[in-house]
């Protein structure tokens, strides 16, 4: 009984060891180039929609008024545009350089069908091992709520939100 005690003790340290060695000797893929580890999308994915579902805003403060559509798309162009992109644009540089790819939000399915509370969410308090980074701070609920109402209705924004959206660029 001893022996196999002693075994069980053993084995249960290896792994730990041996992870604990994968890392300090470089070996863990930690170039945005490197592919994932195994399960790393699905743990990460897992646990952001548990999170999202416990914290997630029911319903927006702020209602997707055509004033409120353009200044969210004002704060799109400022601080989202540069990773996530605009309509009919190709990615930026730094979108380029990122793993995971931010998504494109305003083409495509983007996060349309997400609740808004959702888009909320992850624009207030960010993605861990993203790179997108939390808003809460430099800007206000109600910028925030703003920006959410733009993405939610990316597929329907009216004409006015449109021009605003393709007025200049974003920084590359």
């Amino acid at each position: 009984m001893k022996t196999f005690l002693l075994g069980l003790l053993f084995g249960l340290a290896i792994l730990p060891g041996a992870a604990y060695l994968f890392l300090r000797l470089g070996y863990a893929p930690v170039a945005v180039a490197s592919p994932p580890f195994p399960l790393e999308r699905q743990m990460a994915r897992m646990a952001l929609h548990a999170r999202i579902a416990k914290e997630a805003p029911a319903q927006s403060t702020v209602p997707a008024s055509e004033p409120n559509l353009l200044a969210g798309a004002k704060l799109y162009r400022e601080h989202c545009a540069v990773c996530h992109g605009l309509p009919g644009e190709p990615p930026t540089a730094t979108s380029k350089g990122m793993f995971p790819r931010p998504p494109k939000l305003m083409e495509g399915k983007g996060v349309t069908d997400d609740p808004v509370g959702e888009i909320y969410w992850k624009a207030a308090n960010g993605i861990r091992l993203t790179g997108m980074p939390s808003y809460l701070g430099p800007l206000n609920e109600e910028q925030l709520w703003q920006v959410s109402q733009v993405l939610l209705n990316a597929d329907k924004l009216p004409e006015s939100v449109r021009q605003q959206l393709a007025t200049s660029a974003p920084a590359k």
